[in-house]
């Protein structure tokens, strides 16, 4: 279907044909006819003139561009949005909650094509976000804004990890006049749905998308190489599959199972297997291919299954199992822990989190040793009282215990027992253990006593009713020692069995994995889930954690982590949400299914790059019919190229001239111009700390575009792929060498027999206007401009250097703007970035390379300054003069 924003641009469309004839007319060009004399009249010829055709292109190029243009303008639309018709303000109320978030791009572009369809209709419009936003404001609907604006909002909408709230979002709709009202539902029924809808008004339409899966913990399992995982679903129409990921820290995955719902199912049932040690690693469980914060399981150390060692204390098991002293702990455990039973030097080696001995006596010797060290290392050592335990009390005290206990006084058998069984009392605050509730009927009838100390109350986690402690602890390095002060099973008193003994098991394990050890403390957000199910910063609203209870899922308290890096606690979605179920909207109601109508598209962009298209290609054949086309692509190449290439000119001349600086050629030979660089760089730098003078990075230069005079110094490696230099560059270089430049030409290669070197040297400087040479005299200005020297090596011993000849030179105040070597001087400079030389020296070694460098520094301080030293070849006959 096609329609149209603005139908009356189509009446522009019968206007085409006079269009059309209008271009085919084109009046002549106007003549310029002198006038000298009426004399020159005679013989003209009067003839009508015929107005020029325009040529068939041309015309219909123009007409296809103004039929293009009109189209535009009329907006035509393929599939129209049906809110087109109709007048008044319009309300949208969008579902942004988790629930949103699986299909959220269908959702966003719906309501973008209901919005573009208020737009062409002038409508105002405000948008309704049924979801408390993330600042933790209250549901609020917006103000009335034009269609526009409001499509502005719907692009700055998001989903958010936590439920909507359709009762607020009534009384925000109930507020604001409007005549018609689109909820973009998430697809998902509460008991807010018929009020929300009243609040909307008779003029409603619905519009609701798949909603998103909800994924729930794993459940205990005495398994330890199971997950088991439930899935649950709103939609429970037809068949459905699902999979489930499960997600280490890095992101990887570690485990996959498919899941199927069966027809009318909600929920499906995921198993995966691992290994206990890579289950541990696990961080993350989701849904895959799935976005929203309900697909994500964030595992935190509750659901790890930590190796915890049962310490059998040598002593056989009793024969009624309920009377074995590790019975109660293995039943408490099994769901939550990989349990391992054997004796205490064994399990000291099996990598054990926690250790749990029930009744054992004091311990000595090596194993003794052995288990100091693992609980500073960061193990937990539990330990539970009996008759073996009160009965080893004695003069030595028990180094693995948290306090110092009796002996005697109140003990029978070396345990405490009253007339009267005492109950516990609340947990102290301080105490892992706090935020649990404890049960009326757990009774202690006997235990063993702790001998009053100043820090007795900070080293009790659990209490009886009459303040005596009845659970202490202390902290041993990185680690734990615990003591229970009654008995690991039922002979002492109901805790064993009692659903409160499970509970100060597990939290006792968690200790070993960093879990916080003070359990009302408050839990600050760490990395919370976004409406996508993506971990990410704390927004500002969100505060900490307190307890157990304080588990409302919401802008306070969004789901994902809590705590400290190394102590991080999960808060989830999923098991806030209970069991969904399907939105049911009043009879009556008009529904509308997004995902299931072909979205609108608008045709006007294409007709306007086209329209574009036609009216460059008419200019394009106008210019040609006049013959401005090539001139006007000159001009074009000329505006591009130019400015660029002037500014690299510019930067280079900034570079160049703005520092004294040395100067390379780049021949072609990336060896050679790499070698050159490296040379002058470490030159430039040894002139720099053995002289007053302060040298820049040095620069290659190309000799056909970069100017040379910026540079003192040019040196320059003849090698067998260089070219010649033009015309143009040879007289650059003349008129350098001309006004003081001074080239340094290297002919070295000892592969090359010296007659062909002179040979390629002269080929390369055939365009210069060189000055006679003459071989370097012992007495030449060159030999102590700095450094007296006897002879100019390079990485090749001195085979003889020449400069310009004497009586040349002279015109030149005895300057020679060439020196000509075959000793490869580069390579004796040239070091790497840590001052270590790159290329050997032969024959001298180290002392020709101390000799090059002053060659060079003797080459560099002739160049900045001439021959000011010339009069130190006379400097013998004037001592001798002032003698006299």
């Amino acid at each position: 279907m096609i329609g149209f924003g603005f139908p009356w641009a189509l009446a522009l469309l019968p206007l085409l044909p006079g269009l059309w004839w209008l271009l085919r007319v084109v009046p002549p060009a106007p003549r310029v006819v002198l006038f000298p004399a009426v004399r020159l009249l005679f013989g003209l010829e009067a003839r009508e003139e015929a107005a020029a055709r325009t040529p068939p292109l041309v015309l219909v190029l123009r007409l296809a561009l103004a039929a293009c243009l009109i189209l535009a303008v009329a907006q035509p639309l393929i599939n129209p949005g049906p809110v087109a018709a109709g007048g008044g303000p319009l309300l949208l109320a969008i579902d942004d909650d988790w629930a949103a978030a699986s299909d959220w791009d269908q959702r966003r572009a719906w309501a973008d094509d209901q919005l573009a369809a208020a737009e062409r209709a002038g409508r105002a419009v405000a948008l309704l976000p049924t979801t408390p936003p993330a600042d933790g404001a209250p549901v609020a609907a917006g103000s009335l804004v034009s269609a526009a604006q409001a499509r502005e909002q719907l692009r700055a909408l998001a989903p958010k990890p936590w439920p909507a709230d359709r009762a607020a979002a009534a009384r925000a709709a109930a507020a604001l006049p409007h005549a018609q009202a689109l909820w973009l539902a998430d697809g998902i029924g509460d008991d807010h749905v018929a009020e929300l809808t009243r609040a909307l008004g008779p003029n409603l339409t619905v519009a609701s998308g798949q909603p998103g899966r909800i994924l729930l913990p794993p459940a205990d399992d005495p398994d330890p190489g199971r997950l088991v995982i439930t899935v649950r679903r709103a939609d429970a129409a037809g068949p459905d599959m699902a999979a489930v990921r499960a997600i280490d820290e890095a992101g990887r995955v570690l485990g996959r199972q498919e899941v199927t719902f069966a027809p009318g199912g909600a929920e499906a049932v995921a198993e995966i297997r691992l290994p206990p040690e890579v289950r541990n690693k696990l961080v993350r469980l989701d849904v895959e291919n799935e976005a929203g914060a309900g697909a994500v399981v964030l595992l935190d150390e509750r659901w790890r299954r930590r190796p915890v060692g049962l310490v059998e204390g040598g002593g056989a098991q009793a024969a009624a199992p309920l009377l074995d002293r590790l019975t109660y702990i293995d039943k408490a455990l099994a769901p939550v822990a990989d349990l391992h039973r054997g004796e205490l030097a064994d399990l000291l080696g099996a990598d054990m989190a926690v250790l749990m001995l029930a009744d054992v006596p004091v311990l000595r010797g090596g194993t003794a040793d052995r288990l100091r060290d693992w609980i500073e290392q960061g193990g937990v050592l539990v330990r539970f009282a009996g008759p073996q335990l009160a009965a080893a009390q004695g003069a030595e005290p028990d180094p693995f215990l948290p306090v110092r206990l009796l002996a005697g006084g109140r003990m029978l058998g070396g345990a405490m027992s009253w007339s009267a069984a005492q109950h516990l009392a609340p947990f102290p605050p301080q105490s892992p253990f706090a935020g649990l509730a404890v049960p009326a009927e757990v009774t202690v009838s006997a235990q063993v006593l702790a001998e009053p100390a100043l820090d007795l109350a900070g080293r009790t986690w659990a209490q009886l009713a009459d303040g005596t402690p009845l659970l202490t602890a202390e902290r041993r390095g990185k680690g734990w020692v615990v003591l229970l002060h009654t008995s690991a099973n039922a002979e002492w008193s109901t805790l064993a069995l009692s659903g409160l003994f499970p509970a100060m098991l597990q939290r006792l394990v968690m200790l070993a994995e960093g879990m916080p050890g003070k359990g009302g403390e408050p839990l600050p957000p760490l990395e919370l889930l976004d409406g996508f199910g993506r971990l990410g910063a704390p927004g500002a609203a969100a505060i900490a954690l307190h307890g157990d209870t304080d588990t409302t899922i919401g802008p306070r308290h969004p789901p994902g982590f809590y705590g400290a890096a190394g102590a991080r606690v999960a808060l989830n979605l999923g098991p806030s949400l209970g069991r969904p179920g399907v939105l049911a909207v009043p009879a009556g109601t008009r529904r509308a299914e997004i995902g299931h109508t072909t979205p609108e598209t608008d045709l006007r962009p294409i007709l306007l790059a086209m329209a574009t298209i036609l009216a460059i290609a008419d200019l394009m054949v106008a210019l040609a019919l006049r013959g401005l086309l090539r001139a006007l692509a000159m001009a074009a190449l000329l505006l591009t190229f130019a400015p660029a290439r002037a500014a690299d000119a510019d930067a280079f001349a900034q570079e160049a001239g703005l520092a004294t600086r040395l100067a390379y050629v780049r021949t072609g030979d990336a060896a050679a111009d790499a070698k050159s660089r490296a040379g002058l760089a470490a030159l430039s730098r040894l002139v720099t700390a053995r002289s007053t003078a302060l040298l820049a990075e040095p620069m290659g230069i190309d000799l056909e575009t970069d100017p040379v005079l910026f540079f003192p110094l040019l040196y320059w490696p003849v090698t067998s792929s260089e070219a010649a230099p033009s015309a143009a560059a040879a007289e650059k270089l003349s008129s350098y060498l001309r006004h003081g430049g001074l080239i340094v030409f290297d002919a070295a290669d000892p592969l090359t027999p010296p007659a062909e070197r002179t040979a390629r040297l002269a080929a390369l400087t055939r365009g210069l206007a060189l000055p006679p040479l003459a071989p370097l005299g012992p007495d030449h200005v060159l030999t102590r401009a700095f450094y007296l020297l006897k002879d100019l090596p390079g990485r090749a011993a001195d085979a003889g250097v020449w400069v310009e000849e004497g009586a040349a030179a002279a015109a030149n105040d005895g300057v020679s703007p060439v020196v000509v070597g075959a000793v490869d001087w580069a390579g004796a400079w040239a070091t790497d970035s840590q001052g270590r030389p790159l290329f050997a020296v032969v024959p001298g070694g180290e002392r020709q390379r101390e000799m090059a460098y002053r060659v060079g520094i003797n080459l560099v301080m002739y160049a900045l300054t001439g021959n000011y030293k010339s009069d130190q070849v006379h400097l013998p006959a004037i001592l001798e003069r002032l003698r006299r």
